[in-house]
């Protein structure tokens, strides 16, 4: 549930509030003063504070600077009318997460809020590296006892007391996030923001304004001045995933900023000066790409100057065991199932499974078990069909090549039948799309434009099947798959 506190003295904005973050999802705490808003934090710790800029006891900053004073990584989001947004764009230069205009859109503000609870989360919950399950659930843990999880561990320690720049790398879903937050966590800078951004996922006209900021009037859309992250997050940690996916034009801005920490935005000619910590993470071969001329080699040397290397699922012996048994507890608990046990067949056959989608697949191949679990104790017939049955397909090392043994259709229907399961036609058409999907892209070595020619696709289209099959392109296909991006 995301604790919200609103400051604001119109009683209106109070009531819309009520209405729409309510049970189960948020719980809301209003003050109608600055005054009242710092009394209410003595007794309460928001996940996000919602600031109106104009207050009876106060205006302009002052209860903001005031707000921020007391802890600098939560995120407020402020409230502003017609004249006000210079306040507002000075607030977030000082660290505001965002701001709003009146009236306010229900639609964007819930975006905004669930933005901002997500950051806070990151900031708040502690990464947690542990060789056994940690003691306490409102941790994020990285658990492994494997000589390569431990190699980790000492990494994070060595890395994270400095200012260095770090680079993560690792395959998707090998818990580079997790990582990166460890190292913050752990650095001089715990106390100040961070905050995370995938090139991957913003596009590319968008990102280097989401990064840098942009001028009014500097593209069609921008209708106002905006603060980007670089600059909002000074004195705090930036973490860049993805960062194989950046322009060349944003990897020399990037560049730029490492070497002397100062930046223009976009249609701008006035010099930002920032200090931020970079933490980059990657599951691009980003030597390959150098060699391609696709990566700048002086940002890659800047960017590489301490690399943590997280080792894929299955090439962590013992630790599947390990972390059966941790997400077992942990889901059981938070999906009504407390006290669930393991039956002794499913971990001979999770251990069997190539996990090409890594830690992340294996939490998402658990949490559907147990949904599908009817007792008190977790077999290996409530595991999702491709994972159950031994002749599952999976993309990248480990999984089986073309011209060796098709899916076996016979077993699969038996075996669901079996568990009595109600959806097998849509549990079939998922399977097939997989392996489908998954004997292209190792035909075309993990290129991506060819593989979306083929099945008459887009490559977007693809991309997406991709993510939402928890389909990995292993090390083998690293350097094509890299290719077609």
């Amino acid at each position: 549930m995301t604790t919200i506190l609103v400051i604001d003295d119109e009683a209106s904005i109070l009531h819309a509030f009520r209405r729409g973050f309510g049970p189960p999802n948020y719980a809301l705490v209003t003050a109608s003063s600055s005054a009242e808003a710092v009394e209410t934090l003595r007794t309460c710790t928001p996940d996000v504070i919602v600031l109106d800029v104009h207050l009876p006891d106060a205006d302009g900053l002052t209860t903001f600077h005031k707000l921020r004073a007391a802890d600098q990584r939560r995120p407020i989001v402020l409230i502003t009318g017609h004249g006000t947004s210079d306040l507002a764009i000075e607030a977030i230069k000082h660290g505001a997460f965002d701001y709003l205009t009146k009236p306010l859109e229900l639609a964007e503000l819930r975006q905004v809020i669930e933005q901002a609870a997500h950051a806070a989360r990151l900031m708040s919950v502690k990464a947690v590296m542990a060789e056994v399950e940690p003691g306490h659930d409102e941790a994020d843990a990285l658990i492994g006892r494997c000589p390569a999880m431990q190699g980790v561990y000492k990494a994070v320690g060595r890395v994270a007391a400095t200012d260095a720049t770090a680079l993560i790398l690792g395959e998707s879903g090998t818990g580079k996030e997790l990582v990166a937050r460890a190292v913050y966590q752990h650095s001089k800078r715990a106390n100040k923001p961070f905050l995370a951004i995938n090139c991957a996922a913003i596009p590319e006209a968008l990102l280097e304004s989401e990064l840098f900021g942009h001028e009014k009037g500097a593209f069609t859309s921008a209708d106002r001045k905006r603060i980007g992250k670089f600059e909002q997050c000074t004195g705090g940690t930036i973490f860049l995933d993805e960062v194989g996916d950046m322009s060349p034009l944003l990897q020399t801005k990037v560049l730029r900023l490492l070497q002397e920490q100062v930046f223009e935005r976009v249609g701008g000619s006035e010099t930002v000066r920032t200090d931020v910590r970079l933490i980059a993470a990657t599951n691009a071969n980003l030597e390959a790409l150098v060699e391609r001329g696709r990566f700048r080699t002086d940002l890659y040397f800047r960017l590489n100057v301490f690399s943590i290397k997280l080792p894929p699922l299955r090439d962590r012996p013992g630790d599947v065991e390990l972390l059966t048994e941790h997400y077992v507890r942990r889901f059981g608990r938070e999906l009504g199932k407390p006290g669930l046990r393991l039956d002794a067949d499913v971990v001979p056959v999770l251990e069997r499974y190539p996990w090409p989608g890594n830690v992340r697949e294996l939490q998402s191949v658990l949490k559907q078990a147990i949904l599908h679990c009817r007792t008190s104790v977790l077999t290996a017939t409530d595991l999702p069909a491709g994972v159950a049955l031994p002749r599952e397909v999976a993309a990248g090392v480990g999984g089986p090549g073309v011209g060796e043994p098709h899916f076996g259709w016979e077993e699969f229907v038996r075996t669901r039948i079996a568990s009595g399961t109600d959806n097998l036609y849509a549990e079939g058409l998922t399977v097939m799309e997989r392996e489908v999907l998954m004997r292209v892209l190792q035909h075309t070595g993990g290129n991506q434009v060819q593989s979306a020619r083929i099945l008459g696709i887009t490559r977007g289209t693809l991309r997406n099947k991709i993510r939402s099959l928890n389909i990995s392109i292993g090390k083998s296909v690293w350097s094509d798959d890299e290719q077609a991006d």
